[in-house]
């Protein structure tokens, strides 16, 4: 197995990792946001549920591109 394939399985498995334990505090912080639609605070926490999931798709639109990209150096 080359160099290629384990960069690829290790960015997929730790990425899934880290998005899935930080999935429990966005569900609390999207639950606040519900309940508090006049609270100032409602600004802070809304971006970074933004920036989660702008990074979750990130992640995951890059995790395809290495298993392509993987497939293409080994059958291609």
């Amino acid at each position: 197995m080359d160099l290629l394939l384990w960069i690829t399985i290790g960015f997929i498995i730790i990425g899934f990792v880290v998005l899935t334990s930080m999935k429990k505090g966005m569900e609390s912080k999207v639950a606040f946001i519900k309940e508090n639609m006049e609270d100032e605070e409602n600004s802070s926490k809304s971006k970074s549920v933004i920036c989660w999931i702008w990074s979750t798709t990130a992640w995951g639109i890059v995790s395809i591109f290495l298993v392509v990209w993987c497939f293409r150096n080994h059958f291609g």
